[in-house]
Parts: C-alpha cells; structure tokens; sequence
C-alpha cells in the first residue's frame, strides 16, 4: 500500500470507520480486537477493554480532525459529539450512545 495523504475525505473516512468499531464495540459485536486477542473473550473485563479501546480509537481520530479543522461533528448526533468533547468513555456514554438517534443507523452488522 503506497502513501495516503492525509486529506479531509481521507481521515473523516477513518473517523466513520473508528465510529462502527465503536458502536460494534458496544453492541458486543465481533471486531478486529477480537481476532488480535481471542483468548481474552474468556475473561469477564474484556468487554469493557474492548469497548475502551473502540473509544480511544474514536477520541483520537476526532481529536486529529478537530487539530486539523477538518468537520467531524457532521458525523455524529449533537449528543455524541458532547459525549466525544468530554472525552470520558461513562456509563452514560454506554447507555445512551443511540438515545434520541433514531434516524442513524446502529453500526453495520
């Protein structure tokens, strides 16, 4: 794979790709961390690591959008995005990622 230049498109594309690990994250779907580490889907915390990963991924593309003043709220409901620019992964943000969010879609299955 040659180089990608780092564009808007480019990274607003990886930013949707981060948003459905992270909703796959939470729906306890499978992902890409689960083939990285699959003796850990024997342990109670995984799920929560799992979805700590899935949020940190989220955080930090949003933040290198945010750096670069590239438009990645357009993204997200005007919840998700409060929930992104407090940056604290809470019960809150596990319990109402979808609430009041009935015309996006839940991550691909």
């Amino acid at each position: 794979m040659g180089k990608q230049p780092v564009t808007e498109p480019f990274l607003i594309e990886k930013l949707n790709e981060a948003k459905i690990h992270f909703e796959r994250a939470l729906d306890c779907k499978h992902t890409e961390f689960d083939d990285l580490y699959p003796y850990m889907i024997e342990h109670p915390q995984f799920f929560w690591y799992k979805r700590y990963v899935a949020w940190s991924e989220l955080l930090t593309i949003a933040g290198l959008c945010e750096e670069l003043s590239f438009d990645w709220r357009e993204q997200f409901t005007p919840q998700q995005v409060e929930y992104i620019e407090k940056r604290v992964m809470s019960s809150t943000v596990l319990d109402f990622w979808y609430e009041k969010n009935d015309s996006i879609e839940p991550a691909q299955r």
